[in-house]
Formats: C-alpha cells, sequence, structure tokens
C-alpha cells in the first residue's frame, strides 16, 4: 500500500493533501483537507493530474476509487484560495480585478491567475475523466461546487444517504467553464443542469438520483463495504471491454455534440477494439470459463496491447486527448 500526501510529500500529517493507497486492483485517492470539509486547494487540483497519470501506467491498477476523509466527500475549492484560483485581486475602492485584465493590470499575471487557477481544475477534471480504467466516486457527506465537478468526471457515482449535492457558481458570480458544463449536461440533461446552475441549491441523494446525477444511494454505514465489492466486480471483468465501452461511449457523446456529420469518425478506433477482441485473448477467456461453469481470468492490459493506430505513442485503452494526459508517466 503506498500513500502519497500533497503537498508536503508524504507522511505530512494535518496538512491538505491528496491521499493515495493501493491495495490489490484497486487504487483509492483520498482527499484530505478535513478541516474545511475536504475542500480542495490549488496545488491538490494540480497534483490530481500527477497521481492520476501515475496510475494510469501501473498495470496492476484495475479500478480507481475517488473518495474524501471522514464524513464528506468534498465542498468544493478551498474558498480561501478563491482569488488564485479565479484570477482576482481586490483594489482598495474599486472590488476584485481580474489579474489577467487589461494591459498595464500587473495583478498575478497570466502565470499565477487563472490560468493557473481555474484552468488547474478543468485540467484535473479532464485528467479524471479521460482515466483508462474504470472510476467510482464514493461520496457522503458533502458534494458541491469543484466536489460534485469530480465526482461528475468519474464513471459511476454511489452515494450514502443523507448526502447533499450542489452545483453553487451563481452564488459568487462565477462562469462555471464550458467542458465542465458540457459534462454535466451529458450527465443529467440540460434542463436538470440549468436547475443546478441557476438556482445553486443543495439537492439530496432523492433528486440527485431523479435526474441521474448519482447511481446508487445506499446507507451510509454500508457504503465504504459497497463500494468495495463493485470495485472487486470491476476488476474481476475484462478490463478489453470496459476500456473499449468508455472509448465508445466518449465517441458517442463527441457525435452529439458536433452533430455527427462524420459517419465515418472513430472507424479507425472500432476496427482497432475489433482486432484486440480477436487477438488479446479475453474473448476466448470468457467463452472457456462459461462453458467450464467458472470465474474467468482475464488478463487484457493496455500495457500490453499493441500502439493504437495513428498514434504509436498513445497508451490502447486512452480515449483521444492532448499530450499530458493520464497513461503518460509523468516526467521525472
Amino acid at each position: 500500500m503506498a500513500d502519497d500526501r500533497t503537498p508536503g510529500g508524504a507522511g505530512a500529517a494535518g496538512r491538505p493533501g491528496l491521499r493515495l493507497e493501493v491495495a490489490g486492483g484497486t487504487a483509492t485517492i483520498r482527499i484530505d483537507n478535513p478541516a474545511k470539509r475536504n475542500a480542495m486547494t490549488v496545488p491538490m487540483w494540480r497534483q490530481l493530474p500527477v497521481l492520476l497519470d501515475r496510475l494510469a501506467a501501473d498495470p496492476g491498477v484495475r479500478v480507481l476509487v475517488l473518495t474524501g476523509a471522514g464524513d464528506t466527500f468534498c465542498a468544493g475549492a478551498d474558498i480561501g484560495t478563491l482569488d488564485e484560483l479565479l484570477g482576482i485581486r481586490p483594489m482598495e475602492g474599486t472590488g476584485p480585478v481580474r489579474a489577467d485584465g487589461p494591459a498595464g493590470d500587473t495583478g498575478h499575471g497570466p502565470a499565477g491567475g487563472t490560468e493557473d487557477g481555474q484552468a488547474a481544475m478543468v485540467v484535473a477534471e479532464n485528467h479524471l475523466a479521460a482515466f483508462p480504467k474504470p472510476t467510482i466516486a464514493e461520496i457522503r457527506g458533502h458534494c458541491v461546487g469543484g466536489g460534485c465537478q469530480l465526482a461528475v468526471a468519474c464513471d459511476l457515482r454511489i452515494a450514502a444517504e443523507g448526502t447533499r449535492f450542489g452545483v453553487p457558481p451563481a452564488r459568487l458570480g462565477v462562469v462555471y467553464p464550458l467542458p465542465t458544463t458540457r459534462r454535466l449536461v451529458e450527465l443529467v440533461g440540460p434542463a436538470a443542469a440549468k436547475y443546478l446552475l441557476y438556482s445553486a441549491e443543495l439537492v439530496d441523494t432523492a433528486h440527485a438520483t431523479r435526474i441521474g446525477l448519482v447511481d446508487e444511494v445506499v446507507p451510509a454505514d454500508r457504503l465504504a463495504d459497497r463500494v468495495r465489492a463493485l470495485a472487486a466486480t470491476l476488476a474481476d471483468r475484462s478490463l478489453l471491454t470496459q476500456s473499449a465501452a468508455k472509448e465508445y461511449v466518449a465517441l458517442a457523446s463527441a457525435a452529439r455534440y458536433d452533430g455527427g456529420t462524420d459517419p465515418g469518425a472513430g472507424a479507425d478506433r472500432v476496427a482497432y477494439w475489433e482486432r484486440e477482441m480477436r487477438t488479446a485473448g479475453d474473448l476466448t477467456e470468457g467463452v472457456a470459463a462459461f462453458h467450464e461453469r467458472r470465474p474467468p481470468i482475464f488478463s487484457w492490459s493496455p500495457h500490453d496491447a499493441d500502439p493504437a493506430p495513428g498514434n504509436p505513442g498513445r497508451t490502447p485503452g486512452e480515449p483521444g486527448r492532448t499530450s499530458g494526459g493520464p497513461g503518460q508517466t509523468p516526467a521525472g
């Protein structure tokens, strides 16, 4: 079991950070800032893609669980770092001014303002959404703002009874990022997304389930056991099937947004996955196990497969994305 905490490195007790635990084929990233209901600081947003890259490159990891320390998931971005996140600074007598505003506004400058703040949140979300293995959000307590963004970026969301969800930018005058808004709309639909974004109200698990924001609700004292059981089930299934399905869902979603005007879009990926299915061995093992009435032992891994077509440097199983996404071992 590994334990990494940032900032401050492993074992920086009492400091906000992300804790990484790996047991069997399941990796767990724990948001650890209990003094502020696990609010995410700017360094935590920056560190998340680094951990995801490492786990994507680890063939022993088959499932990722994202959760919070203690009795809450994540209350969002740390309000104490909001100026840094959004690139604003107060000016005496004039109110907040953007740090990346008109020429001559020194502020934090582009490197310390929006480019390093809100952009870091979007990068972290995108890494999580593109993680090439199944992801589960284990949610309890509050799942608000940036916490809700992270949960939405996971494949599955399992929540404890009594959890509260919210998207509060309208309380602050924040414009929600386009990729984040799009991901929310894909999950809950335009009308439900508008309700959450316009009202900034917290909703309970019954509401969240009704609109598709969560997949399953369980008693709080059973949440950890249920997520462990689900993670074990996913780890026993074919990662080949899961990786192909994850990419196909992403392709279908992209086609819906671009109007589906290119009938050949994704054809190379379909050919790739069909070839992997025929040659990688999981299908043979699955059929044999069915006839022999035994559990299958699937062995396909994106790390053992041939390079994806059209991009020899991309790990098969990854949805298409720009360089620097998960699946690439971080430099250093």
